[in-house]
């Protein structure tokens, strides 16, 4: 089970970048995404709406309390963030483990959030995004193989095509 935790979204600054967040944590093999800060419907709906049209089973819910969350996951936490330990160093360790919550920053990080975490882990050292943080980590859990997994259900395929869309209406 990999869960993705975002914290404190902000609903008129962060929409495009937090539904970003899970549609890559999805797409390359997360199980649920857990938005915390404003209650976003709009960005909920949005993710809902792709699991219906492009099948899975993956959750997407807004949690009131980061800390709840935290303190309720039996795994283990990684906070990804550019201040840790590099991904390639503990990747091996953290692909042990059967659960795992990803932790994803928005507005300020709480200090707090870098303290209860198992793993601060930084996919690089340099500025760059949330999703490219969450992409980065699940393609190295993964060994990769997240890129040819399926998605049961929905009600549209898409096939791999050289030019033009391959799109099949289930």
């Amino acid at each position: 089970m990999i869960k993705v935790l975002r914290l404190n979204h902000r609903r008129e600054r962060d929409k495009r970048i937090t539904t970003h967040v899970a549609l890559a944590a999805r797409a390359l093999g997360a199980d649920e995404f857990i938005l915390t800060g404003d209650n976003d419907s709009k960005v909920l709906e949005n993710i809902r709406g792709v699991v219906d049209r492009f099948g899975g089973d993956f959750q997407a819910y807004h949690s009131s309390s980061w800390r709840k969350e935290i303190e309720k996951f039996s795994g283990i936490i990684v906070h990804l963030t550019m201040y840790g330990e590099r991904v390639q160093d503990v990747i091996g360790d953290i692909r042990k483990e059967k659960d795992v919550m990803l932790v994803v920053g928005g507005a300020k990080v709480p200090s707090e959030v870098y303290e209860i975490s198992d793993y601060n882990i930084a996919v690089t050292n340099q500025p760059h995004s949330e999703v490219s943080s969450v992409a980065i980590f699940l393609d190295h859990y993964h060994l990769s193989k997240e890129l040819e997994m399926s998605f049961p259900g929905g009600e549209m395929r898409i096939n791999p095509s050289k030019s033009g869309k391959d799109v099949i209406n289930l």
